[in-house]
């Protein structure tokens, strides 16, 4: 659409400018000119100015002014000369087509309008009626995905998503900064968590073992319509960022998985230091060494079981019940009882929190 709308005035332009004009694209492909027969050409040397920056240069004669929103401009005017009345000719050209395309995104693209729901940039009374507008069916499940850029090469991971997801009428696919990638997707109701890990999965595995890209990636939970999507991007940014604290293993967070780490990620740093101090002896945590600490971890994770936890560390039963009396007279606390394990458990993670000195959004 927009090369419709450059080619619509490109062709208001070219009895005025009485030279050849047009606007090139950052595949290097002539999308509107006033000579016709350029439209569809490539200039691949052309990409290669197009991603320096968005100054006026000269190259064959012609003059050039790179424009768009990004860092690496999305297009540029080129005006058939080199003298000074070009370079004019192509700033104010420039100008008006980016003043235009900025209005048509704004009014028109339903990519953009999404974007702007979950960044709170569309006022809550606005949102119905610009739906209505670009015809967006207020019954579909949608949820975020945020996908946070870890390692890259060249390889434009955005791309990458775009082409696995093209279809701009169901999914839309936008950057909000030069690390973070937002997926909005489209999905049947009653989609369980797993299937939407499952794609995050997918979307990360493509990434790390095609284009060497390593990233994480935070899933906020289904909404109905689009008038919640601000609230699923914030709870997929917060899966993330107690993932970051929580679960550094892990580099898919859900934020229906994250369970007590949420209500702990929200409490004040001076409630989390009182309980701690309640909880533990002074200095009785710290005197747990790593064994201690990895076998407490096993133990956890096999449901307080005693045979269990001693099968799997490869550990004779009474070696097991010597550590866990060890445990309980540093700490007061016996993990063989649930209401205990649970207080220990909880201050491990608090402990974790605290470490970890997390940047809130």
């Amino acid at each position: 659409m927009s090369n419709r709308l450059f080619q619509g005035v490109v062709h208001q332009m070219k009895d005025t400018i009485d030279r050849v004009i047009g606007v090139i694209d950052d595949n290097a492909t002539i999308v509107a000119c006033s000579d016709l027969s350029k439209i569809g050409t490539s200039d691949e040397l052309f990409s290669v100015e197009i991603s320096d920056s968005h100054e006026t240069y000269i190259r064959d004669g012609y003059t050039y002014k790179s424009f768009g929103v990004h860092v690496r401009p999305d297009y540029a005017v080129f005006v058939e000369g080199t003298d000074d009345t070009a370079a004019k000719y192509a700033s104010v050209i420039a100008i008006s087509l980016s003043s235009i395309k900025q209005y048509y995104d704004e009014k028109y693209d339903r990519n953009n309008f999404i974007k702007n729901i979950i960044l709170d940039n569309v006022l809550p009374g606005d949102i119905g009626i610009k739906s209505r507008e670009l015809h967006f069916n207020a019954d579909i499940n949608r949820v975020v995905f945020l996908i946070n850029i870890i390692t890259s090469n060249e390889v434009s991971a955005y791309d990458v998503i775009q082409n696995l997801f093209p279809d701009k009428n169901k999914d839309f696919v936008f950057n909000i900064s030069e690390n973070d990638i937002v997926l909005v997707k489209e999905i049947k109701n009653n989609i369980d968590v797993k299937d939407l890990e499952k794609l995050a999965r997918s979307i990360s595995d493509t990434l790390s073992g095609e284009f060497f890209t390593r990233v994480n990636v935070g899933i906020g939970t289904p909404v109905m319509g689009v008038k919640d999507l601000a609230r699923s991007f914030k709870e997929a940014q917060m899966a993330l960022e107690v993932g970051k604290v929580f679960d550094t293993e892990k580099n898919i967070v859900s934020y229906d998985n994250l369970g007590i780490a949420r209500l702990i990620y929200h409490l004040p740093t001076t409630l989390c230091d009182t309980f701690l101090k309640e909880v533990f002896k002074k200095g009785s945590i710290e005197s747990l060494d790593h064994e201690t600490l990895f076998t407490i971890q096993r133990f956890f994770e096999n449901n307080l079981n005693v045979s269990e936890t001693s099968r799997k560390l490869f550990v004779h039963r009474n070696t097991l019940v010597y550590r866990l009396d060890k445990i309980k007279k540093l700490t007061g606390l016996d993990l063989r009882e649930f209401d205990h394990a649970i207080i220990f458990k909880i201050a491990l993670m608090v402990k974790k929190y605290l470490s970890a000195d997390p940047v809130k959004f």
